[in-house]
């Protein structure tokens, strides 16, 4: 389960988001996204609408029809997202129990 995941439930738009914080400096075309997410590919459509639309994510098309989509990593909202996200995975990976430390099962009958 992702941090994000974790902390606000498993949303379409969390899913997408993170995909790309993990993917950050690459182009991603929807097809990739989808395909990496595990979502369709008009429910990744969808959910980059907002995105896009406070500039999160920056999209360039290629030709008449493909589109490609990155992070943009300029503006100052994403980076704050991405920071929180990356302190988010390692302190919640920080409290993760050892799969040395079972905990034991107490029958109270």
């Amino acid at each position: 389960m992702s941090p994000l995941e974790k902390l606000f439930g498993k949303t379409a738009q969390l899913t997408v988001l993170e995909y790309l914080m993990k993917n950050k400096g690459e182009i991603n075309y929807l097809s990739g996204i989808a395909q990496g997410t595990g979502l369709y590919h008009s429910s990744v459509a969808r959910v980059l609408e907002p995105l896009l639309q406070n500039k999160i994510v920056i999209e360039k098309k290629i030709g008449k029809q493909i589109r490609s989509f990155y992070l943009n990593e300029e503006l100052e909202a994403t980076k704050l997202l991405v920071k929180f996200y990356e302190k988010l995975r390692l302190l919640l990976d920080e409290q993760l129990p050892s799969n040395d430390l079972e905990i034991p099962v107490i029958n109270h009958d």
